[in-house]
């Protein structure tokens, strides 16, 4: 492993805005990131698939009255989002190391008011359809730790893998559906904020129109046992 990487591995066990399995916290935070965590009662907004964390950081930066939480499994990707919110004392911002897998064991049912996704792997060939962010079974953990009308927002470079979620996320039952195929040309350009992510850095340099959607849920019924 290089030198730089195992640095930033070992660093993160001493920091405090970074959530690892080891760590007691970790398996403590579920349904109490508001109590144990943050210690307010602001709204929590997640970033999955975080990368260098710069939408958790961004985002921080103009909303001190929203919580944010990165999430990706590198641990020396989420070291630099963590040592930028530190350096601009942001207490607002934490970072776990997981899989998007994981959510239910990390977030509880309705627990998040918004999801960043932000340039995740397309996924092209058709065996890593169940590993696209936007599939059916992710959808599904989405829509239980998100709050009545919150928001999954998307962003990625890939039209192929926009049109899939556009499909996808009609067959899983949305609304409030907001999109455009070019961002930086669309009045919902001011949605994302300005912030650029490294990928998005090297998609617009190299021409690409970048994609965005934002939807809320349709509630599924519950199934009640009333016997």
């Amino acid at each position: 492993m290089p030198r730089k990487k195992l640095k930033r591995f070992e660093s993160n066990q001493y920091k405090e805005n970074i959530l690892e399995d080891y760590k007691p916290i970790y398996n403590e935070i579920k349904g109490n990131w508001n109590e144990i965590y943050f210690k307010n009662s602001n709204p929590i907004v997640l970033e999955l698939g975080c990368g260098k964390g710069e939408y958790t950081v961004g985002l921080a930066k103009l909303f001190p009255a929203k919580n944010f939480v990165g999430l990706d499994i590198k641990g020396d990707r989420i070291a630099v989002g963590s040592d930028v919110a530190l350096e601009q004392g942001l207490s607002n911002v934490a970072f776990i190391r997981a899989k998007v897998h994981s959510l239910l064991e990390l977030f509880a049912e309705n627990e998040i008011a918004e999801i960043w996704v932000t340039f995740p792997d397309p996924q092209p060939l058709q065996s890593g359809v169940r590993r696209r962010l936007t599939n059916e079974r992710f959808l599904t953990l989405y829509e239980k730790v998100l709050q009545d009308n919150g928001l999954l927002h998307l962003k990625t470079d890939s039209e192929s893998f926009f049109d899939y979620s556009l499909q996808s996320l009609n067959a899983f039952g949305i609304k409030d559906l907001i999109l455009t195929k070019d961002l930086y040309s669309s009045e919902l350009n001011v949605r994302h904020y300005g912030i650029k992510t490294r990928f998005e850095e090297i998609f617009t340099d190299k021409g690409f129109s970048i994609n965005y959607l934002s939807c809320s849920f349709i509630r599924k019924p519950q199934n009640i046992d009333i016997s």
